[in-house]
């Protein structure tokens, strides 16, 4: 998939990644570029419309889905990263609200859309959803069970041709990591690979330095291979149904 006249939504598109996101995405000529924000966002390019959106509100979520009429890429960006080590049940909650519960409210309010265009989901992930972060529990458990979703998700659509990206990204140099004193990817470069990888088709996407040499070893992984043993249960299990 190229993103040449193509309608995408990117979530948490004020700033960081989201905003790279967006900003790629009209560099690479999208047709229409939808921002999902909490707060109204001024945005002079036509292509451009801002939806307010926060993705724990249902409402919000039925609301945007009212409003776009055709989409081709749902990006789910919007997330949280709190510190909580040991574990805060209260933190945990949090973070599945946001980052697993909202992002499957969203994949689920535009899920017709997408499987009309034939379309994808990006998930904006992170490495930690692979190995977690002790000083970061909650938000690690989060990203774990949103790839968990994810690989589920791409096994029951893969037939009505909706794909399913993964990122897995490492550090980015973001608002939400201005705290942690590590060798971090620009925004913009994370979004240039993220699409770069789409575009080849990578169902699970390394988008930095820190993560890219974990590539080729997680494609051959007992992971993986679990993963695609388990996809070929879906047609038998759905032809009982």
């Amino acid at each position: 998939m190229t993103l040449e006249g193509k309608t995408v939504l990117v979530t948490g598109a004020n700033r960081g990644i989201g905003k790279a996101l967006a900003e790629e995405a009209l560099a690479r000529e999208a047709k229409h570029v939808y921002v999902g924000t909490r707060q109204p966002l001024n945005q002079p390019d036509p292509r451009v419309t801002t939806l307010i959106l926060d993705v724990t509100d249902p409402a919000q979520v039925q609301s945007a889905a009212n409003q776009v009429e055709a989409l081709d890429v749902l990006i789910n960006n919007a997330g949280i990263m709190l510190p909580d080590a040991p574990l805060d049940p209260a933190v945990l909650e949090r973070h599945l609200a946001v980052n697993v519960y909202g992002s499957h409210a969203m994949t689920q309010a535009f899920l017709p859309a997408l499987t009309r265009s034939r379309g994808a989901v990006i998930n904006l992930l992170s490495c930690s959803a692979l190995a977690p972060l002790p000083m970061l529990t909650s938000y690690s458990a989060s990203k774990a069970a949103a790839f968990s979703l994810t690989k589920t998700l791409r096994a029951a659509h893969a037939g009505h041709g909706v794909r399913f990206h993964a990122v897995l990204a490492g550090p980015v140099d973001t608002d939400m990591t201005r705290e942690l004193h590590i060798p971090k990817i620009s925004p913009e470069a994370a979004a240039r690979a993220i699409f770069d990888a789409v575009e080849k088709g990578e169902e699970d996407i390394f988008p930095d330095p820190a993560t890219a040499p974990l590539t080729q070893a997680w494609a051959a992984g007992a992971d993986k291979i679990l993963e695609r043993q388990f996809a070929q249960l879906v047609p038998a299990a759905a032809a009982r149904t």
